[in-house]
């Protein structure tokens, strides 16, 4: 019976490998000017650069990261996008839920493993820091010794973002303002940081869905900021092109003229393979994609990403498959690949459901759940601000973080009523709210330990007619089971005779379409508290979000920087003043 447990624990929490290390970095935050689609603006970097600093690691490494805010007048954190944090919680990096800001001047370590090998990034949780240009790729290898299911030549990563002219504060603040202030499409979307607002590496060309055709020539020798990282191969090869969205508000859809790509992990999961002309990446989603130079090797090609899911205002990013020995700015001789309409979801949808876990590589799902919760995405007005809602409560996160508060019990830091687990039947998910007024609260969902939780995203119409977003749903601390997808209202006793118990993806981030509903499942089996949201940051800041809490009693060892803030910094100040008294 004790051998049958230990190897049950095993299955579960994986040894480490032997060869495994510890990295160490020092990281300093800061403001700097840079052009990253050739205009000059401020960016938030890391350590003088934009994207941040690349961390690479084996399965099983430890980081230790040492993270100085040298920005004057904010606070800042570091999410660590699709790490799991086994053990350690308040290393999630996000604001008053696992730990408070870092002050400026003020340095916090970040102390991790990275349990799973996979394709991730990071980025800031604080306010629209992500915006703001704070974020950088994060990959894990295989631990030494072993060796993934498909085989390729060399590899790229591919960090795509959305960037605005107009500052992050003007848009935050815009986003709290009546009347309601939106700065609108952003003017670029970038590769790795680059992107071209001024001109166009396809000038020659009219695409029939950009304003590429309509820019001058960029004339890049390729030491420019803003110049294009280009992809340099070799004819017949296979390359694995590694790609995560950092985007804020842009879906996007990425393509390379003249090329298939084969699918093989989604979210850090590997994937049943599957080739496709182009794929839909929501912000916060991560791939790897195979790709084989098969094609003229005479030629050059270009690699695209385009906006889907909003009409789009914004030129696409470009940058070019250079085939050597040719010149890396050679023109390809044919026009960037035209992104899909932005408002065919149906093609969306398609893509999401080819999306199957690798057997023999991933657990399957319970075949029961112990819990469901109908979450219901509204928009809303508090106050006569505009908010987005989950069933009916705009969250809003409290000065004292979560993890502290419920660890040492302390009342009146947040709103301890359950929140509603359900929304009214009689709802119209077609019209707009018949009554738009909801309230701002700061609840949470406490999960029992190792239970398995079903959650329901549930679209609806926003404020305007006709108009349902896409939100892409990302959960910290856990990987979950994309059990299904559909359209209009979900229907337990209908939807879960179609459920795909056998081999859903794995994933952290899922995507809920305009006027429907997804379903997810997951483990709560990780002692903590994690947010689950909408990634699109400007949502996330007017609301959309809740807080899980697991376990929390039998979390160990909080570093006191965590929790050094509000209602835990007053008990520890109390704790010492009582302690100089007994003195």
């Amino acid at each position: 019976m004790i051998i049958n447990f230990i190897t049950i624990l095993l299955l579960i929490r994986p040894s480490l490998p032997l060869g495994s290390k510890t990295r160490h970095f020092e990281w300093e935050v800061g403001y700097m000017f840079r052009s990253p689609d050739c205009v000059e603006n401020l960016v938030m970097g890391i350590n003088g650069q934009f994207p941040g600093p690349t961390i690479r690691a084996e399965a099983g490494d430890t980081l230790h990261v040492k993270l100085t805010n040298k920005l004057h007048t904010e606070g800042v954190v570091i999410h660590w996008h699709g790490i799991r944090q086994l053990g350690t919680p308040w290393a999630d990096g996000t604001a008053s839920v696992s730990q408070c800001v870092i002050n400026p001047g003020d340095t916090f370590v970040y102390r991790f493993k990275v349990d799973k090998a996979g394709t991730y990034f990071y980025h800031g949780h604080y306010g629209m820091q992500r915006t703001a240009g704070l974020y950088g790729s994060l990959i894990v290898d295989v631990a030494e010794g072993e060796k993934e299911p498909f085989d390729y030549d060399g590899e790229f990563s591919l960090l795509l973002s959305d960037w605005w002219h107009r500052s992050v504060h003007e848009q935050e603040v815009g986003l709290s303002s009546v009347p309601f202030r939106w700065i609108g499409e952003p003017q670029s979307l970038l590769i790795n940081g680059r992107g071209q607002y001024t001109c166009s590496l396809a000038s020659s060309f009219a695409n029939g869905n950009t304003t590429a055709g309509r820019r001058g020539r960029c004339g890049f020798l390729g030491h420019e900021e803003c110049a294009p990282q280009i992809l340099h191969v070799l004819p017949n090869r296979t390359y694995r092109l590694r790609l995560a969205s950092a985007t804020s508000l842009s879906s996007l859809n990425f393509a390379v003229s003249s090329h298939k790509l084969v699918v093989v992990e989604a979210d850090g999961n590997y994937v049943q393979p599957f080739a496709v002309d182009d794929l839909d990446i929501y912000s916060g989603e991560s791939y790897s994609v195979l790709l084989a130079t098969d094609q003229n090797p005479a030629a050059n090609y270009f690699i695209s990403a385009g906006v889907r899911g909003r009409q789009p205002n914004t030129t696409q990013a470009l940058t070019i498959l250079n085939y050597k020995p040719n010149p890396p700015f050679k023109p390809p001789a044919s026009p960037p690949p035209v992104t899909p309409r932005w408002d065919d979801f149906d093609r969306s949808r398609r893509f999401s459901l080819k999306i199957h876990a690798l057997g023999g590589r991933s657990r399957k799902p319970p075949r029961k759940s112990n819990r469901q919760i109908l979450l219901l995405n509204t928009q809303n007005t508090v106050d006569g601000l505009l908010r987005w809602s989950i069933n009916n409560i705009s969250l809003a996160l409290p000065a004292t973080p979560y993890l502290g508060s419920i660890k040492y019990r302390l009342k009146h830091a947040f709103d301890g009523a359950p929140p509603p687990e359900t929304f009214p039947e009689n709802y119209n998910l077609a019209r707009p709210p018949a009554n738009p007024n909801s309230t701002v609260g700061s609840r949470v969902y406490r999960l029992q330990l190792n239970s398995t939780v079903d959650v329901v995203l549930q679209n609806a119409n926003a404020m305007q007619e006709n108009v349902s977003e896409i939100h892409p749903w990302h959960l910290h601390g856990h990987d979950f089971w994309v059990l299904g997808h559909g359209k209009g209202r979900f229907a337990a006793a209908e939807a879960e005779r179609h459920f795909n118990l056998e081999d859903p993806p794995l994933r952290n981030t899922a995507v809920v379409y305009p006027y429907g509903w997804t379903a997810v499942r997951f483990a709560a089996d990780n002692p903590g508290v994690w947010a689950f949201h909408c990634h699109v940051e400007a949502h996330l800041h007017m609301g959309m979000g809740v807080v899980f809490a697991e376990g929390v009693g039998r979390v160990r060892g909080i570093p006191r920087a965590a929790i050094a803030c509000g209602l835990t910094a007053k008990m520890e100040m109390a704790a010492k003043e009582e302690e100089e008294d007994g003195n």
